[in-house]
């Protein structure tokens, strides 16, 4: 069952409401004080992920440290509604903790709602915020302002396995967002598993230079790339039709990904890719690049992926590509910016890691 957001409408996505109403909830074990400080912030440049080994389970980190607090302070009644088993399986929607959309609620209580406290309410903005670098938090903000009323309107959280003790995840979800917490939890995948961003600035249809769209840089930046190749590889750089929005599972290494092999590139495109690449990973805390980074190395580099531009969807009909893909054995990076701006991340070291779309 889907109902349409009452207002701020989004025809592409709406919402979902297929909310659970009964089942078995998660034991507290009580308040864990809080722990750890923040990661420091470093460019991507300066992440060598030397290692192609996932991270040790960690509870240390602010954001996974709040978490742990903020499930303390649940109450048998609130578990009962946001909290499900690391597992946990709904019939219509599947694996619920892998699940990934472009509008949706995990579960009913909005963030804002008094079915939090409000010092309840504060820890879940800690962890929100944790998981963004500092000088993007108000980017962030505007594009919920935009697309949902502002932040803790709309948006709604889960968490999954027993944070502290074994392990978890923290997902928050609503329009145009999903973004997780996980303490390494998942070992393969970076960000925790998919994630998606997006925005609709100034209407839902935008025009070709998306005013005020927060991440509508990215696609510039993309472009620049497109520009620097020459003809014959802009002939297999350029795909017609665009893939369907939800298609991001993993393809694995013997396959052969639209556009043009990124092994063709010359040395000064491949290095202005690598800037995409950091201006990609920029909003996100420093952990979760270098996750990415290390997925990215454990699969091949940037020489096994593709990277696609899409007639279909150019708004404007002026050749500045709204929609574009980075693709790769296990790494899918789909920027879909008409009518107005979709982006699907789902990045891991193993393409075998099952996508919930």
């Amino acid at each position: 069952m889907t109902q349409k957001q009452p207002d701020r409408l989004c025809p592409d996505c709406e919402a979902e409401t297929n909310w659970i109403n009964r089942r078995e909830f998660l034991r507290t074990t009580g308040t864990i004080a809080l722990a750890g400080v923040a990661a420091a912030s470093l460019p991507v440049w300066a992440m060598a992920a030397e290692s192609a080994k996932p991270a040790a389970l960690d509870f240390t980190s602010k954001p996974e440290s709040i978490v742990k607090s903020l499930f303390g302070t649940l109450s048998d009644s609130q578990k009962s509604r946001i909290c499900f088993d690391w597992d946990f399986k709904e019939e219509k929607r599947g694996l619920l903790r892998t699940r990934v959309s472009n509008n949706w609620n995990i579960t009913p209580p909005s963030i804002g709602s008094d079915f939090f406290t409000k010092d309840q309410q504060q820890m879940i903005r800690e962890v929100f915020e944790g998981m963004y670098q500092t000088e993007w938090i108000k980017k962030i903000d505007k594009q919920l302002k935009d697309d949902a009323g502002g932040y803790g309107k709309q948006q709604s959280i889960a968490i999954f396995g027993h944070p502290g003790i074994e392990k978890f995840e923290f997902v928050m979800t609503g329009r145009h967002l999903t973004i997780r917490c996980d303490g390494h939890s998942n070992e393969h995948v970076a960000f925790g598993g998919p994630i998606f961003y997006g925005h609709a600035a100034s209407g839902f249809n935008e025009k070709a230079d998306h005013p005020g769209n927060v991440f509508w840089p990215q696609a510039l930046e993309a472009n620049k790339v497109y520009k620097m190749l020459d003809e014959r590889h802009k002939k297999l750089a350029l795909v017609e039709n665009l893939p369907l929005e939800e298609s991001v599972g993993f393809q694995g290494p013997t396959r052969t990904y639209p556009g043009c092999p990124v092994s063709e590139f010359s040395s000064d495109q491949k290095t202005e890719l690598q800037r995409v690449l950091s201006m990609l990973l920029e909003p996100y805390r420093t952990s979760g690049q270098q996750d990415a980074l290390r997925c990215l190395k454990a699969q091949g580099g940037l020489d096994k992926c593709s990277l696609a531009f899409y007639r279909e969807g150019d708004i404007g009909n002026d050749e500045v590509w709204d929609c574009w893909r980075l693709e790769g054995p296990s790494l899918v990076w789909y920027f879909r910016g008409a009518p107005h701006v979709h982006v699907w991340v789902n990045v891991a070291d193993d393409s075998s890691i099952e996508t919930n779309a």
